[in-house]
């Protein structure tokens, strides 16, 4: 699986953004996907996970309420929207997919990744 990020840039807070992230491959649909995202001298944490069939995705706290995460099977995408942005959110987003169906909070339990897209949340 390969995938290709999609859709950071600059924004004032309290504005939005959608992520956006292609997967190539016959095996999308029966991944389940993540974001994750990595700040200057922070690491890797966890931002929102969605299983095979989209049911009940998972959200870190920071992000509940204002981020979703969304997948279209039939176009091998994910997708997520990011609402009311701060600027403790800027960061390099990545997408990443697991070789199981249910989905993970752990970054280490995924196999394939993105190469990440800035978003950059200004004050």
């Amino acid at each position: 699986v390969q995938l290709q990020a999609s859709g950071g840039g600059l924004v004032q807070a309290g504005g939005s953004l959608r992520l956006s992230c292609a997967a190539s491959g016959r095996t999308f649909s029966s991944n389940a996907m993540g974001w994750f995202r990595q700040a200057p001298g922070k690491e890797r944490e966890f931002v929102a996970a969605i299983s095979r069939t989209g049911g009940s995705p998972g959200y870190a706290d920071s992000v509940r309420g204002r981020f979703v995460i969304s997948r279209d099977n039939a176009k091998n995408t994910v997708y997520l929207q990011m609402n009311s942005l701060k600027p403790e959110d800027t960061a390099i987003y990545y997408c990443a997919a697991r070789r199981y169906d249910q989905f993970s909070r752990r970054a280490n339990e995924y196999a394939y990744w993105g190469q990440g897209t800035l978003v950059t949340v200004s004050s």
